[in-house]
């Protein structure tokens, strides 16, 4: 079907009522606004790719930030709530749980190669009910093999289910640029340190530092997808001092914020 411009071009259809193995779309929007969606969930699984901008997904115990040139899955079922604002661009398919394609179980953000992009772009442009046989369904068998085999990528933060965890969750969220200290977020979680950290590491999987670090991370992400200067960003997470935090984007994503961002306009 033809690329959305606006939230009215098209009458909105259930993807789970379409007999076929993949509904496709895309969009290129200049301004979303504040797009969000509520919690939800579909029988078929969803994978959302973006071209430009960024989006974040709260998918059953994490946040997913996906940054331009990467795309998150996922599975039919998972309850799961997006939001968007600013400029967006990109391509959205709904998979069939009967394709019989080994696909990911487990929501995940994957890293999108040149040939997945394209083919997933030419399935935008099939019709909701395309004609099966022939060069439809090659097109929709390749790239359902190029989605599994689709590198995954570390943007993922873990969401701890624990209301006192949430509520302090919720107050870095707010203000990321507070560097309080480890004592003063057990105190307004009304804990201990030792029981903050025992209950970050077993509803996170990681560390109080290694869980802020990442959302440090997530958030850098989606803000320079966004336009958002480097130095921006640093102030904005609380840094010091630019160095700082390029030293830590690059220990946790392996390149410097501006590489990054490079490489996900290229090409």
């Amino acid at each position: 079907m033809p690329i959305l411009t606006g939230a009215h071009d098209v009458e909105w259809v259930d993807p789970d009522d379409v007999p076929r193995p993949i509904v496709a779309f895309g969009a290129a929007m200049d301004d979303v606004g504040g797009f969000e969606l509520d919690p939800h969930h579909h029988r078929k699984g969803q994978i959302l790719l973006v071209q430009r901008g960024a989006l974040s997904c709260e998918v059953e115990g994490g946040l997913w930030i996906v940054p331009p040139r990467s795309a998150i899955w996922i599975p039919g079922g998972a309850r799961h709530s997006i939001r968007a604002t600013g400029a967006l661009e990109g391509y959205n398919a709904f998979v069939d749980p009967d394709v019989g394609t080994p696909l990911p179980t487990t929501c995940c953000a994957v890293s999108v190669t040149p040939l997945l992009r394209e083919l997933l772009t030419r399935a935008a442009h099939l019709p909701f009910l395309y004609e099966e046989g022939g060069g439809n369904s090659r097109l929709v068998a390749v790239f359902l093999d190029e989605l599994a085999a689709a590198p995954v990528e570390d943007l993922h933060l873990p969401m701890p289910a624990d209301p006192r965890l949430r509520r302090i969750v919720d107050e870095m969220l707010a203000a990321p640029a507070e560097r309080g200290s480890l004592e003063i977020w057990a105190a307004r979680a009304g804990v201990s340190e030792r029981t903050l950290m025992r209950l970050i590491s077993r509803e996170t999987g990681m560390t109080f530092g290694r869980w802020r670090q990442q959302l440090g991370v997530v958030l850098a992400v989606k803000w320079l997808a966004a336009g958002a200067s480097i130095q921006q960003v640093a102030g904005d997470l609380g840094y010091e001092s630019v160095p700082s935090f390029v030293t830590m984007f690059r220990k946790a994503l392996g390149t410097s914020p501006g590489r990054y961002m490079a490489e996900r306009h290229s090409g």
